[in-house]
């Protein structure tokens, strides 16, 4: 195994750092393993002056392990995963991932592009109803990216690029991405995204790691609470693709612009679109239509004091409850995920928008960027 050390903390390790102590930032890299082609991956753990540690790696991009503290100052990782790459090459529902190049569902796996029809890989069929699903058999977070580590201003930084060729997956055009993960000192973990083409396509990338503020593999998440600044939904049939209304929120067990557990009313008989779900998998409109960072979920967790804000440049958010999630997959503390064991707050474009004309456009031409930014900040109370 190798292991390099960007910049030497005391008893920085494999386990819980303590938050309260202020020291240097860090970065070590250890090997994750091989894959089927022989490709090495890399794990590099980012660690802020505080002792906050994020484990991420270059095979999907993947936070494999994200440590922030309780209302006690106990740091445990919040984050579903594996200990294994074996295991994320075998069978994961895109634990931690970057997805790409489209995150969400394409209806059918067909879109038109300046007089042209493109297919897509459809990977994914709820209902019955084929769907290209995170960028298809082989997306974004199936890939090695190349990774370059940097520690500036004492704070830790992994700039990951990607470069998805012409035909790749279906899509047109070479895309050149960059996805850059920073551990802040205020506890913030900053997502910014960038990409180029040099030919028109759709893009849509997003983070999809699921969440526990009790602690991976602690049981399961409806006790969270949760406020989502948003007044409407889009709302989906059954193969979870939008139908092209904007559903208000008002009245409905989708409304959470004030605080709701997720539990509260996720199972509420007589709700169509929680049956299509099988709860919450759903895109809220988020109210900052105007690609300004802004605040666009809370989460609060009672028993461990945790908060969560997300804030984004993004117009929608895929809150996903972890329906899912079937106590087939073991996760790195050794117990299985079991339903509704994690949540995700995916921030994104609307799911289907190129073929759907009224959505804002996820269409990236030449000589323009993707640019766009998440920011996941943790807190207690």
């Amino acid at each position: 195994m190798k292991l390099r050390i960007f910049l030497p903390i005391a008893l920085l390790g494999l386990t819980a750092l303590h938050a309260n102590a202020a020291a240097p930032a860090a970065i070590t890299t250890t090997t994750f393993g091989r894959l089927p082609d022989g490709q090495e991956a890399t794990l590099y753990s980012l660690v802020n002056a505080h002792g906050i540690r994020a484990d991420i790696t270059d095979y999907g991009a993947i936070i494999v392990r994200l440590f922030t503290p309780d209302r006690a100052g106990r740091l445990d990782d919040v984050v579903l995963g594996y200990n294994s790459l074996e295991d994320y090459v075998k069978a994961t529902p895109y634990f931690g991932a970057i997805v790409g190049r489209y995150g969400n569902r394409i209806a059918n796996g067909k879109f038109s592009l300046d007089g042209r029809t493109y297919s897509l890989a459809t990977n994914n069929a709820p209902a019955d109803i084929p769907c290209h699903l995170h960028g298809g058999k082989v997306g974004f977070d199936k890939v090695l990216w190349s990774a370059t580590p940097a520690i500036a201003g004492n704070v830790p930084s992994l700039r990951l690029r990607y470069r998805s060729a012409n035909g790749e997956e279906g899509y047109p055009g070479n895309l050149e991405v960059t996805v850059t993960y920073t551990l802040g000192n205020d506890n913030t973990l900053r997502i910014d995204y960038l990409a180029t083409t040099d030919e028109a396509t759709p893009v849509n990338l997003t983070q999809h790691s699921y969440f526990n503020l009790k602690g991976e593999g602690r049981g399961d998440i409806l006790g969270h609470v949760l406020t989502i600044k948003a007044a409407h939904t889009t709302s989906v049939n059954a193969g979870l693709i939008p139908t092209g209304t904007l559903a208000p929120v008002a009245d409905t067990p989708f409304d959470f612009t004030t605080p709701h557990a997720i539990g509260e009313r996720i199972d509420q008989a007589g709700d169509e679109q929680l049956k299509f779900g099988g709860g919450y998998d759903h895109n809220w409109v988020l109210d900052s239509q105007n690609g300004a960072l802004a605040l666009a979920a809370t989460v609060f967790e009672p028993l461990s004091g945790r908060t969560l804000e997300v804030w984004t440049e993004e117009p929608g958010l895929q809150f996903y409850s972890g329906n899912f999630l079937d106590s087939s997959k073991v996760g790195k503390s050794g117990r299985p995920y079991h339903y509704r064991n994690g949540f995700c707050l995916e921030t994104q474009h609307y799911p289907d928008s190129p073929n759907q004309p009224t959505f804002p456009s996820t269409i990236l031409r030449p000589g323009k960027e993707y640019r766009t930014s998440t920011l996941y900040k943790f807190g207690t109370r």
